[in-house]
């Protein structure tokens, strides 16, 4: 049997009178390393705070590093975030609505507009409600659920929000305990996926952005290779996430983030069906740094020494780590939101900026080389590999000049069998923690060994500079890529047998 235990913000706000279930503050499951050593934890995270970068959120967030089963996970949590996201999915249910609010009306004498129910693990003491509660349970599996019906001719969904146990009533209360300990004897299920349609590509692009992961030529040469293969593609900006259901594909070439469009099409896309690159859960995996520095350490992975640092928290970093030392905050991207320390009143300056966005941030030792390895992977397979030197008088790839201009650094390119062995076969169990699509993995050769820095999921492919070595067949492969995976859900008998397409490199 797998070991229980709840999250709370603080052991406190666990009345005495509560039911006796293994519980512990969110501050120690994210810094206690008995925690983080456990493997069969499944975590029920009750913060009142989810939002992104709080504790409650990066609870969530580590748990999958760690093994560990987190209800919510951390993709419910950016699903309930913005109706963008949920509302596709609310949508489809419209027609449960109705029928369910009809049978509940028969047995209300009040004429309302607006009310609201707390699902607690998707169930509800109304039997009219029931299986649209588990409905939303199967789209949203979270402890507790807010849902909102507003009346504007018909009934429909609203708005929808994680719950907090501070919030409830003495009667919600004692149904929430009723139905937890029953949860606890459950096995907790993953929802079902969406199966696409059609075959053409879209591919997000944002014309005015400064450092784009591939420049025009770059873009023309995909284009060129889909067409070779019979895809169509067109390109699309953050203003077109309504026609995402018309493609059969999306390939995301746009800087990724968390908090802003480019997450909201990949999650779309692939509640649509679509075959995507990136897909969510790789762009939640690589985005956050901290994520990837307690995946890498659970797994075995070197990297530069860490440390993990809430407020308050920075005589840890100097005890461990020494400087100098690097500050990043958790979702920086291209060098930025980082800090080279050197000493306490740097990194008191350096820490106080980072925290204005973030509770927690990452420490590491400063560890310097004259470039990074940047493989390339793709479905597990290594397609090319750089080596991007500092820039210029500065300790990073890339020079965010206070003028707001960027200088970067040298590259060069090699072709994969004259890679270390060390550095491919670090770089490949990497990437393979995070899933099967097109990842960048930057690595350190030092006196200690290979150290992984990050895996970017949204590499840069530049003409002249990763395409140096296979030219025009590094797109082709990417795009034969697509067409395999499109192959595969459209005539999965035909290509059952046929893994790879066959494309001479």
């Amino acid at each position: 049997m797998p070991e229980y235990l709840l999250l709370v913000d603080d052991i406190k706000h666990w009345k005495t009178d509560y039911p006796r279930f293994p519980v512990a503050a969110v501050r120690d499951y994210l810094t206690g390393s008995d925690w983080a050593k456990k493997r069969n934890l499944h975590v029920i995270n009750l913060c009142r705070n989810l939002n992104y970068h709080s504790l409650g959120y990066y609870a969530s967030l580590l748990a999958e590093a760690r093994g560990h089963r987190m209800l919510p996970s951390v993709k419910t949590l950016h699903d309930l975030t913005r109706k963008t996201l949920y509302g596709p999915i609310i949508d489809d249910l419209d027609d449960v609505v109705t029928k369910a609010l009809a049978k509940q009306a028969q047995h209300q004498n009040v004429d309302i507009a607006r009310f609201e129910i707390v699902l607690h693990f998707g169930k509800c003491d109304s039997e009219a409600l029931r299986p649209l509660a588990r409905r939303l349970y199967e789209a949203f599996p979270t402890p507790l659920l807010r849902v909102e019906f507003s009346r504007n001719g018909r009934w429909r969904i609203s708005k929808l929000k994680t719950g907090s146990l501070t919030t409830l009533s003495s009667l919600q209360e004692g149904y929430f305990f009723k139905v937890l300990e029953n949860k606890l004897q459950q096995r907790w299920r993953e929802p079902d996926q969406a199966i696409p349609a059609r075959y053409n590509l879209a591919i997000l692009h944002d014309p005015q952005e400064a450092l784009p992961p591939s420049d025009a030529k770059a873009l023309h040469y995909f284009i060129k290779a889909a067409a070779d293969l019979g895809i169509e593609t067109e390109f699309i900006t953050g203003k077109d996430i309504g026609h995402i259901a018309e493609y059969d594909a999306l390939f995301i070439r746009e800087t990724t983030a968390l908090n802003n469009h480019t997450y909201r099409f990949a999650r779309k896309a692939a509640n649509e069906g679509l075959v995507v690159i990136d897909d969510p859960s790789s762009i939640l995996r690589c985005v956050n740094k901290i994520y990837l520095s307690e995946l890498l350490t659970a797994n075995k992975i070197q990297i530069p020494p860490s440390v993990i640092l809430g407020k308050g928290e920075l005589e840890r970093a100097e005890k461990k780590l020494g400087y100098p030392m690097v500050l990043k905050i958790p979702d920086g991207s291209f060098s930025r939101g980082m800090f080279k320390v050197k000493d306490r009143s740097e990194l008191e300056k350096a820490a106080a900026e980072l925290f204005e966005h973030s509770e927690l941030i990452l420490a590491q030792a400063y560890t310097y080389t004259e470039f990074d390895w940047r493989i390339g992977i793709l479905n597990g397979e290594a397609i090319y590999a750089c080596r991007y030197y500092m820039s210029r008088g500065h300790w990073q790839i890339i020079n965010h000049n206070k003028n707001g201009k960027s200088v970067e650094g040298r590259a060069d390119t090699l072709a994969i069998d004259q890679v270390p062995v060390a550095v491919l076969e670090t770089a490949l169990k990497a990437a393979r923690l995070i899933g099967d699509g097109l990842y960048g993995v930057d690595l350190k050769e030092t006196a200690q060994g290979v150290v992984v820095i990050e895996v970017n999921d949204n590499p840069s492919i530049e003409h002249g500079v990763e395409d140096r070595v296979l030219g025009k067949q590094l797109y082709q492969r990417i795009m034969a890529e697509f067409l395999r995976r499109l192959d595969a859900k459209h005539h999965p008998s035909k290509t059952k047998k046929t893994l790879k397409p066959s494309i001479e490199v």
